[in-house]
């Protein structure tokens, strides 16, 4: 914005924020007055449907242990390293969880070798089944696949969705510093669009920005940037538009996109690819994917990403153990949120998706 002659002149890069700073006032206007919804007492009213949550498999902790960062989160690595289900299972019945899709967490199963990658990725995806097995309705899977081993990939998504029964397959947002709009991952998403699945995407890190920041770590503020940024790398690269019937859901609010989305009207909006990929631009399509509450829930993050995102596009989520979740559910707890949108978000909106959960 410039001021000449007494007179206010905008750029098209402003014009774009004030139309989306406009969408976001009126939606904000419509808000209820914040009021403080009690916790659900254990046991009494079990109906969330968590789907950011991670399982700790003893004997794939066993083998990764020294590559999963532990460090500077708000729950101890003892209490990590000691995870089993019958600590999910309490967990959950204490925050009203009625069942949780459980998925990997960073790094995941790939570290250069490909067998390994495969082994890590059934015994993962062998043990949730087990868990799913053993607790009849508590829980739901993201089935882990070992990328970017397209081959690999291929094979664990045929044998998850087919004989696991998995409810959709879970990624991380980059692989050897490639963002999941790269095109080597097409035939993976050829596939997954060919079979309708859903697709939950969890941060990580990759080679350029992992300690951008010595001492600050990454999941502080890189989590967010590598989801913003794997979220343009599907859109700008034509990975959504390709493929319609993948149902995308991010991790933790889909990161810094909902403070970004009205800056990339304009800038991602010039992308070469824009026009063909995205021709009701880049806002339509941001909201068509799916977002959860995880590390999103408190009243600022949550009023940025209900301007951004229809309700219907809004999950809970809690990034179970690697966060205290009860800090979570009383932030949803004193946001302003309708009981009818509530429902949706704990519960209505996770069932549109995975109907098999009802």
């Amino acid at each position: 914005m410039t001021r000449m002659h007494g007179k206010t002149s905008w750029c098209a890069c402003c014009l774009g924020r004030r139309e989306f700073i406009a969408t976001g006032l009126a939606a904000a206007a419509a808000l209820p007055a914040r009021r403080a919804l009690a916790q659900a007492p254990a046991g009494k009213r079990a109906r969330r449907i968590d789907v950011h949550h991670h399982f700790l498999p003893p004997q794939y902790i066993k083998e990764e242990h020294e590559r999963i960062n532990f460090g500077h989160g708000a729950v101890s690595a003892n209490q990590l390293l000691s995870w089993s289900p019958s600590q999910s299972l309490e967990l959950m019945d204490q925050n009203g969880i009625a069942t949780a899709i459980v998925s990997v967490s960073t790094p995941g199963p790939w570290f250069g070798d490909v067998a390994a990658g495969r082994r890590l990725s059934r015994m993962w995806n062998d043990y949730a089944a087990e868990q799913i097995r053993n607790y009849s309705g508590r829980y739901g899977l993201f089935a882990v696949v070992p990328l970017p081993d397209t081959e690999g990939s291929l094979k664990e998504i045929e044998y998850a969705l087919d004989t696991l029964k998995a409810d959709g397959i879970g990624l991380l947002s980059s692989y050897d510093g490639k963002y999941l709009g790269d095109a080597s991952f097409a035939p993976v998403f050829e596939e997954l669009n060919r079979r309708k699945a859903v697709v939950y995407t969890h941060p990580s890190t990759s080679a350029c920005c992992s300690s951008v920041q010595p001492g600050v770590p990454p999941q502080a503020i890189e989590y967010p940037f590598e989801t913003t940024r794997t979220i343009t790398s599907i859109l700008v690269n034509g990975t959504v538009f390709n493929n319609p019937g993948i149902r995308w859901i991010f991790s933790h609010g889909g990161g810094a996109t909902p403070m970004l989305a009205g800056r990339m009207v304009d800038t991602v909006g010039r992308h070469p690819n824009a026009a063909k990929f995205m021709p009701n631009g880049i806002l339509a399509d941001l909201r068509k994917l799916y977002y959860d509450t995880a590390s999103a829930d408190t009243a600022g993050s949550m009023a940025a990403l209900r301007i951004m995102a229809p309700l219907s596009h809004i999950l809970f989520g809690t990034d179970y153990p690697f966060v205290k979740v009860a800090e979570g559910v009383k932030h949803l707890g004193e946001d302003e949120l309708s009981d009818a949108d509530r429902e949706a978000i704990d519960r209505g909106n996770a069932l549109t998706l995975l109907p098999r959960l009802a």
